[in-house]
């Protein structure tokens, strides 16, 4: 199944008064190319992200990775969301799994975390004042944008990694499969990109594993793999001045020619087209 693709039309935008009336527009699964930061302050929603049912309450903070996606069901109680999203332009350069470190994964796993009254309140009171500036007549530019967004995936960080992991009683199996799948690829992504790879190490069919990850996700292991390799290769194409060789040898590709295939099948250009894009 394929989702329509969803980007923001500038680099950042923010709100601080999304209620239920605008949700309700938003009903079409749909997978993100944006960056998303939202914490609900008043009531509570049902939402469906990566096609698993999610409620989020007050002082929730959802963190909605790119090629997330996302489902507003029809709301009919009160609910208020504040957010800050960033496009899939600005994120260019930015390695999200480098920025932040040892979560990607829980993040990955678990989009929505649980906030106390204080920490809620800076969050509240940080997504006001970008709002105010996105909103004004100067806004921010690419790489301020990029600044702002490398604070807040700081702070995701620092969020996730002071948190008790959450349990979930009635994690399936399947859902364990494909959050041992994804810990697996960022351990291995640089210098191992086979499908069988990764059913070896969780010990189980390569078949097993594909039609789980399919189920859960609506991705293949393939697509997955391809992911974490695309976020770390982009961010070397915009912000480095490696060498597209240089890059597709810390990879692990056999060639500069064989990446830049792979890279082209995966995002429709060359390596040296995306850099001067």
């Amino acid at each position: 199944m394929e989702f329509p693709q969803v980007d923001l039309p500038v680099d950042v935008i923010a709100w601080t008064d999304v209620t239920e009336d605008i949700l309700n527009i938003y009903k079409q699964s749909c997978r993100l190319k944006a960056c998303i930061f939202a914490l609900c302050t008043e009531g509570s929603i049902t939402v469906s992200i990566n096609l698993m049912d999610t409620e989020i309450k007050q002082n929730d903070f959802v963190v909605l990775l790119p090629g997330t996606i996302i489902q507003f069901y029809e709301q009919k109680e009160k609910v208020r969301i504040c957010f800050i999203g960033f496009s899939g332009h600005c994120l260019n350069g930015v390695n999200l799994i480098k920025a932040t470190s040892g979560s990607f994964s829980r993040i990955l796993e678990c989009p929505v975390l649980k906030m106390d009254d204080e920490a809620a309140s800076y969050y509240r009171e940080f997504m006001a004042l970008m709002a105010k500036v996105t909103n004004g007549t100067h806004p921010l530019d690419t790489v301020m944008a990029q600044k702002h967004l490398d604070i807040l995936l700081y702070g995701t960080n620092m969020l996730y990694s002071q948190s008790a992991p959450q349990t979930k009683s009635n994690k399936s199996r399947k859902e364990d499969i494909c959050r041992g799948l994804i810990q697996l690829v960022i351990e291995n992504y640089t210098h191992e990109r086979r499908a069988q790879f990764y059913a070896d190490k969780l010990g189980i069919s390569l078949q097993h594993l594909s039609t789980t990850v399919k189920q859960v996700t609506g991705r293949n292991v393939l697509d997955i793999i391809a992911y974490v390799v695309l976020v770390d290769v982009k961010a070397k194409l915009k912000s480095t001045d490696m060498t597209i060789q240089e890059i597709a040898y810390s990879l692990n590709f056999p060639s500069a020619s064989f990446f830049g295939k792979y890279f082209k099948r995966h995002m429709g250009m060359s390596p040296l087209e995306y850099r001067n894009s």
